[in-house]
């Protein structure tokens, strides 16, 4: 019994074939909305009351960022993923409300002309220790795939948001690539740290730094084959899985930039990856050896041959992060000069789709099992998209926060202003902040993610679960993970392996 049961959950996972770019596209709008929102609702709150952070004890803030954060993004992959634009449209028009509202009740107060605020607001320069987008960026590439990881065995989660068999772009194919992407924007080379010493001794220092990826996986290896947990074969092989991919990656991408500058890498991505494909198109039988081959029983190679020949699209893509990364912490002050980056990102991310267009047209569809060359523009290309989307929201908060006085919004832009004994309260939302919180212990949050859902797999049935029931389990896997990484960080705990 309990193998059949395996096998049926290992056919619900297998041979989809994704959803459309615009889909993909779509949902990256759905989290810039909740921190727009999530905002507003903490402004109207110092606006009725004059004070933040909010009061009763320090759960609120958890419960506020979860149901404003957390819950929309659980509800638009499982009950509401037939309505996503109507979700979308419906939480726009409520914040443009609420921005009018705040807009023209501090107005009234301060009769200034609107174009000389607007002019005022460009000029105005921010305050921050980290670029605000790119953390919330990270959180949520982990918040997602938290998400997706459990929600993945529910019959409540459409099928087209899953990973595809071959060809084809599901959201959860997009999580991969952004992953990847994520961790490459805040490595030491993106935020430009000079090596000191030697360049053997710092390699071999990033070689040492990936061991709690390599036991990471062997733990995920180990525990799955002694439980006969179900497994989708064709995703990485028989003993790969996506901890040793990280690994892999993450000492090849060190290497290549000890020895090649850093501000090059965009250059070294494109070579990487249109080599590879090239390497796909023309030698005898690559592809079809990844694809079709099933002779698992062969040799290393065969067994794990999706896991071992798609780590090279994937450090294309970390060399990728790593010049965008570069590009964004370079020093810029100005609401006006972030608002040029921001465009920047926008217009990568538009071109990346025109050749990704091109690709598929020309080449072949992008496809995660090989990370070929579509794959590779097409996770660079919505990973720009997705974050140009949040430095915007960032940027509408901002305004709202200079137009109604409330400073208290924490992961978000400050403007710069003479530190005065009443601001030194300031860092106090930072602490209450749950995307603080999964920021400080981000592989934490994905292993008690990874560890979770293999739990409740153990004690849910969940291919006949009911959709409330899905929802229930998985709003209740959710809230525990946050729970905990947010407890850690009250207490100001950073958990570190390494």
């Amino acid at each position: 019994m309990a193998m059949s049961q395996r096998n049926l959950k290992e056919a619900f996972v297998s041979n989809l074939n994704g959803t459309s770019l615009q889909e993909v596209a779509l949902g990256s709008f759905l989290t810039p909305l909740c921190l727009i929102n999530r905002g507003l609702i903490l402004t109207l709150y110092y606006q009725a009351k004059g004070t933040l952070p909010l009061p009763l004890p320090q759960i609120t803030h958890l419960l506020l960022d979860f149901s404003v954060l957390v819950l929309p993004l659980v509800l638009s992959c499982t009950v509401l993923s037939s309505v996503l634009h109507q979700v979308i449209l419906s939480l726009t028009v409520i914040s443009a409300c609420v921005l009018c509202y705040i807009y023209r009740v501090n107005s009234n107060r301060s009769a200034q002309h609107p174009q000389n605020t607007i002019s005022t607001f460009l000029q105005s320069h921010v305050q921050f220790s980290q670029v605000p987008f790119v953390t919330i960026f990270r959180v949520f590439v982990n918040v997602k795939t938290a998400i997706s990881i459990l929600a993945v065995d529910f019959a409540v989660f459409p099928r087209r948001y899953a990973k595809t068999e071959t060809y084809g772009t599901g959201v959860m194919d997009f999580g991969v690539g952004a992953y990847v992407f994520a961790n490459a924007l805040v490595c030491p080379e993106a935020r430009g740290k000079n090596i000191s010493g030697s360049k053997m001794n710092y390699v071999t220092k990033q070689l040492l730094s990936v061991w709690p990826l390599v036991v990471l996986g062997m733990g995920r290896l180990i525990s799955l084959k002694m439980s006969s947990y179900h497994e989708h074969v064709t995703e990485y092989g028989v003993h790969w899985n996506f901890f040793f991919t990280l690994a892999i990656v993450k000492v090849v991408a060190t290497v290549l930039l000890a020895i090649l500058p850093a501000n090059q890498s965009w250059l070294i991505a494109l070579l990487i990856s249109g080599s590879y494909q090239f390497a796909l198109e023309t030698s005898e039988g690559l592809k079809a050896f990844i694809i079709h081959n099933n002779d698992r029983e062969k040799d290393f190679l065969h067994a794990n041959k999706e896991g071992i020949f798609s780590v090279v699209g994937y450090v294309a893509i970390y060399m990728a992060g790593v010049q965008v990364g570069l590009y964004l912490m370079q020093p810029r002050s100005q609401v006006r000069q972030w608002l040029k980056a921001l465009f920047n990102l926008s217009l990568g991310s538009f071109v990346l789709y025109t050749a990704l267009y091109a690709c598929q047209t020309l080449i072949e569809p992008v496809s995660r099992r090989m990370a070929n060359l579509p794959f590779f523009i097409w996770s660079v290309g919505q990973s720009l998209f997705f974050m140009s989307c949040l430095g915007m929201a960032d940027m509408v908060l901002l305004f709202s926060k200079r137009t109604s006085g409330c400073h208290f919004v924490p992961s978000s832009w400050n403007l710069y202003k003479k530190q005065s004994d009443s601001d030194k309260k300031t860092g106090e939302p930072e602490r209450h902040c749950l995307i603080q919180a999964v920021s400080r212990n981000q592989l934490l949050f994905f292993l008690l993610a990874n560890v979770l859902t293999g739990m409740t797999n153990s004690v849910v049935d969940t291919l006949s679960c009911s959709n409330s029931l899905s929802v229930c389990v998985m709003l209740s896997y959710m809230f525990l993970n946050c729970f905990v990484i947010y407890v850690l960080h009250l207490f100001g705990i950073t958990i570190k392996f390494w």
